[in-house]
């Protein structure tokens, strides 16, 4: 089960990471810039990003709640 945890926290912070950097990367171009319109469809993906940053944070902090537990278990079943 440490395998699951390490990929969970793995795949939680790949998540960030993309979509903070397409975040960065629509507010620095698209819409602090001048330029064409933007489309419904780019409003959709920077709305997606903001749920998927969301995603990748609960899988952290999932992960780290549950090796939290596993500790604590870990201590009681010790003592």
């Amino acid at each position: 089960m440490k395998f699951l945890d390490h990929r969970q926290k793995r795949t939680g912070w790949l998540l960030i990471v993309i979509s903070g950097g397409y975040l960065v990367w629509f507010l620095k171009v698209r819409l602090l810039t001048a330029g064409l319109p933007i489309e419904k469809k780019e409003w959709f993906y920077f709305a997606a990003m903001i749920g998927i940053l969301m995603v990748g944070t609960a899988n952290i902090r999932l992960a780290a709640m549950r090796e939290q537990r596993k500790l604590n278990q870990s201590d009681k079943t010790s003592a």
